[in-house]
């Protein structure tokens, strides 16, 4: 336990202030665990603390509109993307920016030491000049002239590399908000954010939060936002609201990932990459699916909303698209869960894992890179 003696300050002690960074660090800690509301709230005591707002102003983390709403700058978002990987693995090991590698040879970027007989397309770029030139000097014994045929020709051989689409499904029913699950969710989309701008830069991420419906999220937007609050607390709900009535209440925070699978299919067919993946993460089996023109909430989770789901993530795996699915698990009550990404992994032919949120960032990004160590026929 750590001891401290407190005395009055009398000007002779050495004093440090934070600097702008560590401030902005805190803010942000507290924009991944509350969100938009967090900058609402730094208005409020604008006044009050005008001498540290201003440094994250100056250092250009946060900027001020004329009404004296903050938000929070380019420079300030990559900063906490990069923070968020840091927290997974040493980035100063991180290899090189390139692309996804793959087993297959191919017309690829990354030159390896071997070298093979050069074939009718191969870049000029990737000519061995010395294995060459000893192939035209043995072929003519030593014997001048010396002229190049074209079996004297080799070339480095290079690793295939793919580029991926990606759509990462963030799990923000009112569940989310107990025992930090979407704080630790939102780090992992964070740092992925940061792993694609840094070594993955021709591939593609998409972010969609999902709960009673789906909706895209921009980097912004996925660092302002939240789980949904509850607003119903009865302990059995069935309701069927048309979807043609958008003035009616809906509840926000039941688990949508019907909704949250059709709208990345969506997003991954209309990208030209040759890999696509969906990574789910979620903490509770599916509540809400749309039939028709309805939307249905139901909870306790039913097998018919079970069905729904899984058809749709049948639909993903003709599409040809990678689904892993992670069950964020507190506790024993979580058996269903666990089942049901089983059974969600199984019928599209992806991966299943569960675990509690410390755990799921390292698990993710295993996911994210090497379920992507493939290329699809042409």
């Amino acid at each position: 336990m750590a001891l401290f003696e407190f005395s009055r300050f009398d000007g002779t002690q050495p004093f440090r202030p934070q600097s702008a960074d560590q401030l902005f660090d805190q803010l942000a800690d507290l924009l991944t665990h509350y969100g938009e509301d967090v900058l609402e709230q730094l208005r409020d005591i604008a006044e009050e603390r005008a001498d540290v707002i201003e440094q994250l102003v100056r250092r250009g983390y946060l900027d001020r509109d004329r009404e004296g709403r903050f938000s929070v700058t380019p420079r300030g978002l990559r900063r906490i993307q990069t923070k968020a990987l840091e927290a997974l693995f040493q980035t100063g090991r991180a290899d090189v920016a390139g692309r996804h590698p793959t087993t297959l040879r191919g017309p690829g970027e990354a030159r390896l030491e071997e070298t093979r007989p050069y074939r009718f397309g191969d870049p000029a770029a990737n000519l061995n000049l010395t294995e060459t030139l000893r192939n035209a000097i043995r072929r003519r014994r030593g014997k001048p002239p010396i002229r190049i045929a074209e079996e004297d020709l080799v070339v480095f051989d290079t690793e295939y590399h793919t580029n991926c689409a990606t759509a990462v499904l963030l799990d923000m029913s009112g569940s989310m908000n107990r025992f930090g699950k979407y704080a630790a969710a939102k780090r992992v989309a964070l740092a992925l954010q940061a792993l694609v701008r840094g070594r993955y830069r021709e591939d593609t991420l998409h972010f969609v939060g999902f709960y009673s419906f789906a909706s895209p999220l921009s980097e912004r937007e996925l660092l302002l936002s939240a789980p949904k609050p509850v607003s119903i607390f009865d302990p059995r709900v069935h309701l069927r609201i048309p979807l043609q009535t958008p003035d009616r209440f809906v509840p926000q925070h039941f688990t949508n990932i019907q909704a949250g699978l059709a709208f990345a299919r969506r997003l991954l067919t209309r990208s030209p990459a040759r890999n696509k993946q969906i990574i789910v993460i979620t903490d509770g089996e599916p509540t809400a699916h749309v039939e028709g023109q309805d939307l249905l909430l139901i909870y306790p989770p039913s097998e018919r909303t079970a069905r729904v789901t899984l058809a749709e993530a049948r639909r993903c795996a003709r599409a040809g698209i990678h689904v892993a699915a992670f069950a964020l698990v507190e506790d024993y009550f979580y058996l269903g869960l666990v089942n049901f990404v089983q059974q969600l992994a199984q019928v599209a032919g992806g991966v299943a894992a569960y675990c509690n949120a410390q755990d799921l960032g390292n698990l993710v990004v295993e996911s994210f890179v090497g379920g992507r160590h493939r290329r699809r026929p042409l």
